[in-house]
């Protein structure tokens, strides 16, 4: 299993980064990616615990010069981090004793007030030779493609602008929270081209053939709280559209809802949270019934129904029962 090179930034002065926000959750544990080459790191890591068992791991875009744009190295980061956790889940769903005891929640946001992700690094994208910008749009696309299968919830903290990739990444995870003064949208026709990493078909699954359509044609961009009206966010928080300091705590407050939200997913036993993402991927009877039979094999419906009984909260472990134990309805 291929793991990303990370250091404790505890221990590293060198590479300490600010708070998320001036009242950054004390259970953090911090890390940064260590680039491989002269420049600095543009991923930012945290680790934090999650209800029951595993953790909820935050991914934060970092470049504040070029507001999050997506250029080779950012990409490169991005996409190292995703298919770790993708590994680590893997890895331990195959060992077949515990599931949940790793990354149960990946939730990406920004370190940047300004902006979630300004979509592709057009300075860079000039430099490029054809051949170059179909390599970088195939890695790109991949990279999405395996954020949007991941075996465990995936949610975007959008709390400024994300505008054509930076949107396409957020249309990747399985849910969204938006800041009311966020603004989003897909203007790739206003440079003679279109939305190339997945815009057309994720917007369209949300918010239907005519709204992406118009969307997209237009290159209207649309606020926190019309994007909740039309399916593209799940929650909107409230927040200011003045200053600095109102951006830094917009940001704040939009992580926190995010990562409130990861806290309520995983409440839920770690098996029938990954059972609910394959049943509703699916989309079958077929495959509802068999991850429904598949959970039946856990100590944590037999749990839930103690602790019923018990009038207690149950106490999830993500852990198999023996061949044959599985019973009930």
């Amino acid at each position: 299993m291929r793991v990303p090179l990370l250091r404790n930034l505890q221990h590293h002065n060198s590479f300490l980064v600010n708070s998320l926000h001036s009242h950054a959750h004390p259970a953090y544990h911090c890390y940064r990616f260590l680039s491989t080459g002269r420049s600095p790191s543009l991923i930012t890591v945290r680790d934090i615990p999650a209800p029951h068992t595993g953790h909820i791991r935050i991914v934060s875009l970092n470049s504040p010069h070029n507001r999050n744009a997506i250029s080779r190295q950012l990409l490169s980061e991005l996409s190292s981090e995703i298919t770790a956790v993708k590994e680590q889940v893997e890895d331990e769903a195959s060992k077949g004793e515990v599931v949940g005891h790793g990354t149960r929640v990946l939730t990406l946001a920004s370190e940047v007030d300004e902006c979630f992700c300004a979509g592709a690094d057009l300075k860079e994208r000039k430099r490029m030779s054809r051949e170059e910008t179909n390599t970088f749009l195939s890695s790109l696309r991949q990279t999405l493609t395996t954020l949007s299968s991941l075996p465990i919830p995936t949610i975007s903290a959008v709390s400024s602008i994300a505008l054509g990739g930076g949107l396409e990444l957020a249309l990747a995870t399985t849910l969204r929270v938006f800041a009311s003064r966020a603004v989003v949208g897909l203007p790739e026709t206003r440079l003679g081209i279109i939305p190339g990493a997945g815009g057309t078909y994720r917007l369209r699954h949300l918010v239907g053939e005519a709204r992406a359509l118009q969307l997209i044609l237009t290159g209207r961009r649309v606020s926190g709280e019309e994007a909740l009206w039309m399916g593209i966010c799940e929650r909107v928080v409230e927040t200011g559209v003045g200053g600095d300091e109102e951006k830094r705590v917009a940001r704040g407050r939009v992580l926190d809802a995010a990562i409130e939200m990861a806290k309520e997913i995983c409440e839920g036993g770690p098996e029938a949270v990954g059972a609910v993402l394959r049943a509703v991927r699916g989309g079958s009877v077929e495959a509802e019934g068999r991850e429904y039979e598949g959970v039946l094999g856990f100590e944590d419906r037999d749990e839930a129904l103690k602790a019923f009984g018990e009038k207690r909260k149950a106490s999830f472990t993500g852990r198999r029962k023996g061949i044959g134990q599985g019973k009930g309805v």
